[in-house]
């Protein structure tokens, strides 16, 4: 399970992020772009844009799901 005491700084506000577990394996960028993206310096993801609607919402749950390393939360600053 992903732990907010270790978010990316660079996360945008709000209930997902990524932490510092995160692998750089870039499936939630491929699952849910709207809403997740590579760092410009390549080594890991980060959510950039909270979900807005059902489908950005059901994608985010999908890469949260799907992420191997459980390093996207849903708990961050609501």
């Amino acid at each position: 399970m992903a732990d907010k005491t270790i978010k990316y700084p660079d996360n945008v506000s709000g209930k997902y992020y990524v932490d510092q577990t995160c692998i750089f394996c870039n499936l939630c960028e491929s699952l849910a772009p709207d809403n997740f993206r590579a760092v410009d310096d390549g080594t890991h993801d980060i959510c950039h844009k909270q979900p807005e609607g059902a489908e950005e919402l059901a994608a985010c749950e999908e890469a949260m799901a799907g992420c191997p390393v459980n390093a996207i939360g849903d708990d961050g600053d609501i």
